[in-house]
């Protein structure tokens, strides 16, 4: 085979096999505002891996995730993409970081109540109160405005870690849907920061997550 040949032959595989990797394994997307500070800071990049929900598993309490608009949670700048040829094409096959969708945390899955505020202004699911001091900006309240949703069976109530400043499930109650996510939106787990690398981390699922009863 000619080396032009095998070349092209190479570079092929190479496409297919990121194409491949970005579909099924892994994925790098930006951060597309402030609302998950202080753990992510608008235009961090991230990973974000697949697996973990692969077949019936779905995302869990305490997950960062990441989602496609449900409809119109995002404005005109957090939903731009590569703007030149070459970071598009690098998009599409998944060596550039994508742009268009939401970061969030995941508080409530299907079947969970998730209330604010109990008498000491926490955030409560299934009548358990989470102590979130590890992940919210330090003086940062559960939430502003009083809420108590039952989540749907295949959706979830997402909020923003940097909460004065998230327009999240509560900031959609109002509209179409009542601001819950379907799981079939989510795209994955957020898996590691990557950029910048003095910042770089793996993510983990906090504690604070952890004896959540089950919902009655």
């Amino acid at each position: 085979m000619p080396v032009w040949q095998e070349s092209l032959l190479l570079l092929a595989i190479a496409l297919v096999l990121a194409i491949g990797i970005k579909y099924f394994f892994v994925q790098a997307f930006y951060i597309p505002s402030p609302s998950m500070e202080p753990m992510f800071i608008k235009n961090d990049r991230i990973l974000v891996q697949k697996v973990s929900y692969w077949g019936d598993k779905g995302p869990r309490r305490g997950d960062i995730v990441v989602f496609k608009d449900p409809g119109d949670w995002l404005n005109a700048d957090e939903t731009r993409t590569a703007s030149n040829p070459v970071t598009k094409t690098l998009e599409a096959v998944g060596l550039y970081p994508s742009g268009g969708h939401l970061v969030k945390r995941v508080i409530g899955i299907g079947g969970d109540r998730v209330k604010c505020c109990d008498a000491q202004g926490r955030v409560t699911v299934n009548g358990k109160a989470l102590d979130e001091t590890s992940y919210l900006p330090k003086g940062t309240l559960p939430s502003e405005d009083p809420f108590d949703v039952r989540v749907p069976d295949g959706h979830l109530w997402v909020m923003g870690d940097n909460r004065s400043n998230s327009a999240d499930s509560r900031y959609h109650m109002g509209e179409p849907g009542g601001g819950f996510v379907a799981d079939d939106l989510v795209v994955g787990k957020v898996w590691a920061l990557i950029w910048p690398w003095k910042r770089a981390e793996w993510v983990h699922r906090p504690s604070t997550f952890k004896g959540i009863p089950n919902p009655s």
